[in-house]
């Protein structure tokens, strides 16, 4: 049997397996798309291991609903940070956490004995395009034109250590995101795929946006994705350095600050409940 909590980032959700007391899972791969089914499973948007680290307070793997691995997740690592202070690894109020992407730093909003939000350092935004990596021109590429569809776009992309394309629209709940975001995904010009976001401007500080996550599809919210977002609103000029971010699941605060370094994203951490899998 294998131990499982189940946690959600803004109703990003992800089944959590802790490897300080038990072995890991011999195939996370598998595990992952069996315990994400909605259906036949417990239902989730992926997998994220939990485990001891020689660098920070924890280490964190995040496989997504089909199986791939991806470096990392901003709605994940605040849910593994709210795990490792809640079940005793660290109780501490800020801990580090190692991801596909290097050590992040998050401090803890703390209320009768359990972290309830989580601020994120999660470092500066990469903005190269053969880092990111993506084909379409720029360093960073900012409102490259990609027609899909039938739509033109102007993708501008950031990577977080995971690849991000942010799209800005007129009405985004009007837009068809299942198909230009599947067509998107796995568009040529991402060697790795991407994240696809689609961006409507409220205002300088305000934005509301919807996802379709790499190796998910639509999720209700993606904080690595709201972090391209807040870097992307910059590059073009259409928002401030801090913005609040309309996910479907909640909202989002990102500050960009002025000496272009990390990119901070703040929101709540919840657990749902804790279960065994049969192994």
């Amino acid at each position: 049997m294998i131990k499982f909590t189940k946690m959600h980032g803004l109703g990003n959700d992800y089944v959590y397996v802790s490897t300080f007391d038990q072995k890991a899972p011999a195939d996370p791969a598998r595990l992952a798309v069996a315990v994400s089914d909605r259906h036949f499973g417990i239902g989730a948007d992926g997998l994220i291991l939990i485990g001891p680290s020689e660098q920070a307070d924890a280490r964190m793997r995040m496989f997504n609903a089909d199986g791939s691995e991806s470096e990392m997740c901003g709605n994940g690592v605040r849910c593994v940070a709210k795990y490792v202070h809640d079940h005793g690894v660290a109780r501490k109020p800020r801990v580090t956490i190692e991801t596909g992407r290097g050590v992040l730093t998050l401090d803890l909003e703390v209320e009768a004995g359990k972290a309830r939000r989580v601020k994120v350092d999660m470092g500066a935004p990469i903005l190269r395009a053969a880092e990111i990596p993506t084909t379409i021109a720029g360093d960073p590429p900012v409102n490259v034109p990609l027609r899909i569809e039938g739509h033109d776009l102007a993708v501008t992309a950031v990577s977080m250590g995971n690849p991000h394309a942010v799209v800005y629209v007129a009405n985004v709940a009007e837009f068809p995101v299942e198909t230009v975001g599947a067509i998107l995904e796995r568009h040529a010009s991402f060697p790795r795929r991407v994240n696809a976001h689609f961006v409507e401007v409220l205002g300088p500080g305000e934005v509301r946006m919807r996802t379709w996550e790499r190796g998910s599809g639509i999720t209700l919210a993606c904080g690595t994705g709201a972090c391209a977002v807040c870097v992307a609103g910059v590059l073009t000029g259409r928002t401030a350095r801090s913005i609040l971010a309309h996910l479907p699941g909640g909202d989002l605060e990102l500050s960009w600050p002025d000496d272009g370094s990390s990119v901070f994203m703040t929101g709540p951490a919840t657990e749902v409940f804790s279960g065994e899998w049969p192994d």
